[in-house]
């Protein structure tokens, strides 16, 4: 099959560029922030982070679903290749796109807060439960997804992942990265939102595992699919 990528517009590509460096940012400021704010508190740390997180994502999704589909992960967009809804060419575009954009929203994040504008993460996060909580975040991310867009529950997405992740922070030993590209660009910042290179790998395995165990449950929950509106 010979790609076309004249298919792909400049409007999607940026507009999934600044989506993912936008959650990047919002993912790492806050957490700089949280550690800055609540020094002596993890759990809170981890509450303000989650908040801040969960409604950016719901702004986000709202801004730049009809732009590029908001997937800003790439596990999300190669579900909705095999599902359908999604060109092989353009998901091959948005991938360094989506990496691009984290790794940039880590790097302006750090700036904002007077630190390096690369500052590599020391926080190992690899264990057995953390790895198991990614399968299973990045199976219940895809299922919020791609159920609501087949059921015809589309316009629900945004507030339905926000509250997802929001909730998956507190569920999951692993605080539910769920998403490939946000766990390379959290390699470049060392705050409380980090993670070391050294963890990166296996996260992304996880997190791929995630994705074709969530594709398993969405064929097998819902056979038919419908072209989602992204």
């Amino acid at each position: 099959m010979l790609l076309n990528f004249r298919h792909v517009s400049a409007r999607q590509l940026i507009g999934e560029f600044v989506g993912s460096a936008m959650l990047a940012g919002i993912v790492i400021g806050s957490g700089i922030m949280a550690q800055t704010l609540s020094p002596h508190d993890v759990g809170l740390q981890l509450l303000e982070n989650a908040a801040a997180t969960a409604a950016g994502l719901y702004a986000l999704i709202l801004i730049f679903g009809v732009v590029s589909g908001a997937h800003f992960n790439p596990v999300v967009t190669w579900v909705d290749v095999v599902r359908g809804d999604c060109t092989v060419d353009r998901a091959l575009s948005y991938l360094p796109v989506q990496v691009a954009g984290c790794i940039t929203g880590a790097m302006a994040a750090n700036v904002m807060f007077g630190q390096k504008i690369i500052s590599i993460s020391t926080h190992h996060r690899v264990t057995g439960a953390h790895l198991f909580s990614e399968v299973l975040a990045t199976a219940g991310l895809l299922l919020v997804i791609f159920a609501l867009s087949t059921n015809g529950h589309s316009t629900a997405i945004p507030a339905a992942v926000g509250c997802y992740i929001g909730a998956a922070y507190f569920a999951t030993s692993s605080t539910s990265f769920a998403n490939p590209a946000i766990a390379i660009g959290r390699m470049f910042s060392n705050s409380f939102a980090g993670i070391a290179p050294s963890s990166v790998p296996a996260f992304i395995g996880a997190e791929l595992v995630g994705g074709a165990l969530g594709l398993v449950l969405l064929h097998l929950l819902y056979p038919t699919s419908k072209k989602a509106t992204s």
